[in-house]
């Protein structure tokens, strides 16, 4: 167990100070404890045994990138990157202003719908919160709308991105915990929207309380609004397809994904919004991007096989069973370790460091892993907002340059608690999250 903590303090030591990215910090760290783990087997920590850990390096590199099924991760990013190349961010503002516009906060409820809609898309929450604050916050202001209403609305309607399927991060989780990406998606897609509909209840608060804070807009008639709807079509046709393909079985994830990355590049093509330079630029950042998720995905595989090695989640699980506490506690004391992570680490890093070593203890106590993913993603979503390390916050803070940190964080606060309630009610009522998977595939 000792080789254990020595090994968690030197990766924060390489994520915190040196600032290593976590894929080199959680591959180093994996590699030589696994190493040190087999010469402690033979008498000595200091005399490493390099062939068996070269061995299981060499399987995760390469086992990780002949996974047929992991092919969705490019897939699903070329279809986001697609689809926000082809300008899809404006449309989907305006039809959701076209709806909600006239009433109170009506456009920071319409940003809320929009970004819920694009990040689904998208699949990038950071992304999401960057290309909304430039279509969103201009209208938002014409109106008269306060800088902490209007930047909170961006930057907490870029995090459901994260959760409604189709979700890169519950892909990886699948992965980590060799649980059912379908059965994921389809646990994701209630407590997704849930997330818009109490962040709609958050922005009335806002505006009961403050009027003057989100006045109403212009009322357009039901014609505008139906011919609005014209420009958003073909890519809810698109998710409906893809989607709906997952839900009924009709493919699996991966062939969703080929359909998806091929209709958004028909979509783009019909907007005539693909030049050779934006396709080329297009397919480098998939492909940047992609490497760097699968470079993560095998650092956090081989620190998996570390820890696993060492014993940790049998450790924690007599830990938990010696202290005689009930099942619930322990995953209340494992959401507070996460919102208290949240706050000095970023989403993805947060999400490899704790899943490797909580599922294997969550399992072993009963919950459905499905679930547990669920609960984790959202948990991840809180901290994206959540000082002092939120990085939809300072994404936004980076965009709008005259919007200072502490005024998006204070106007975030209805909507974080929001949060809190949506993660409470997942918690405590599963199925919320298990009642699509249980009526499609079990």
């Amino acid at each position: 167990m000792s080789v254990v903590l020595l090994g968690f303090a030197v990766l924060l030591l390489l994520i915190l100070v040196v600032r290593m990215p976590i894929a080199f910090a959680m591959g180093l760290v994996g590699f030589f404890g696994f190493a040190a783990l087999q010469g402690l087997e033979f008498g000595n920590l200091t005399d490493f045994r390099w062939s068996g850990v070269l061995s299981m390096a060499s399987y995760r590199v390469i086992d990780t990138v002949q996974e047929y099924s992991l092919s969705v991760i490019p897939l699903f990013i070329l279809m986001g990157n697609l689809v926000t190349r082809s300008g899809l961010s404006q449309e989907l503002y305006h039809v959701s202003n076209a709806f909600l516009g006239h009433r109170k906060g009506g456009l920071s409820m319409a940003t809320v719908v929009a970004c819920g809609g694009f990040s689904a898309i998208c699949g990038s929450s950071l992304a999401t919160s960057a290309t909304m604050a430039r279509v969103a916050m201009p209208p938002m202001r014409k109106y008269g709308y306060s800088d902490g209403l209007a930047a909170a609305s961006i930057a907490a309607g870029g995090t459901l991105g994260i959760l409604i399927p189709p979700s890169v991060i519950l892909v990886i989780y699948g992965l980590l915990t060799e649980s059912s990406i379908r059965e994921l998606f389809a646990a994701g897609f209630i407590p997704g929207m849930l997330g818009i509909l109490l962040y709609l209840a958050a922005v009335r608060y806002v505006v009961w309380r403050n009027p003057e804070h989100g006045p109403a807009g212009d009322k357009m008639a039901w014609p505008e609004r139906l011919q609005a709807l014209k420009g958003v079509w073909g890519v809810l046709v698109l998710f409906t397809v893809v989607m709906g393909g997952i839900y009924l079985g009709i493919f699996t994830p991966t062939e969703a994904a080929g359909i998806g990355a091929g209709g958004a590049f028909i979509i783009a093509l019909a907007r005539r919004r693909l030049s050779l330079a934006i396709l080329f630029d297009t397919l480098t950042d998939t492909a940047r991007t992609s490497a760097m998720l699968f470079g993560v995905v095998i650092g956090a595989l081989i620190f998996s096989d570390f820890i696993n090695r060492a014993g940790l989640p049998d450790a924690l699980l007599s830990l938990v069973t010696g202290l005689e506490v009930t099942p619930i506690m322990v995953i209340l004391v494992i959401l507070a370790i996460y919102i208290v992570l949240g706050m000095v680490f970023e989403s993805l890093s947060m999400m490899l460091l704790t899943v490797p070593v909580f599922y294997p203890l969550v399992a072993n106590l009963g919950f459905d892993l499905v679930w547990f993913g669920i609960v984790v993603v959202v948990v991840t979503e809180i901290s994206l907002i959540t000082p002092p390390v939120g990085m939809n916050v300072f994404v936004l803070s980076a965009v709008l340059r005259d919007v200072k940190t502490g005024t998006i964080f204070k106007g975030v606060t209805p909507f974080w608690c929001a949060d809190i309630v949506r993660l409470a009610l997942i918690v405590f009522f599963a199925q919320i999250s298990l009642f699509l998977p249980q009526l499609l595939y079990r």
